[in-house]
């Protein structure tokens, strides 16, 4: 069973950068779409980054261009690449993943099926 450990939360200023690890253990990450969410106090969640098995890589328009998603399959790890910080990015960021036939899909939305349990970033103004 795919167990997700989230790290790298931390307080920041605004204009600052962030790299948020995940670390997998339990099976190989290989067979798993990856991604990464948010939720904010007061907020649903939303998702901030998704790789595909292949690589492929989808961002929302709310952080295209200053988040980058990374994915070592041999460390099975995850990672977030978060720059250019700003206020509105404060939230607790979890990992998660679900299990994929095809390399190249993606699932749509939020259906992950395996999750961290979080790693706070804060972003001071």
């Amino acid at each position: 069973q795919l167990q997700l450990l989230e790290s790298g939360g931390d307080l920041v200023q605004a204009g600052g950068s962030l790299r948020l690890s995940c670390r997998a253990s339990g099976r190989s990450i290989k067979w798993y779409a990856m991604a990464w969410f948010r939720q904010a106090v007061g907020k649903e969640c939303e998702l901030v980054a998704a790789i595909s098995r292949d690589g492929g890589a989808v961002y929302p328009d709310a952080v295209k261009g200053r988040f980058a998603i990374a994915r070592e399959n041999s460390k099975s790890m995850v990672f977030l690449q978060m720059n250019r910080l700003t206020t509105e990015d404060t939230a607790t960021y979890f990992c998660a993943a679900r299990w994929m036939v095809t390399t190249s899909d993606l699932p749509s939305g939020s259906v992950y099926d395996i999750w961290g349990r979080g790693t706070q970033v804060t972003v001071s103004s």
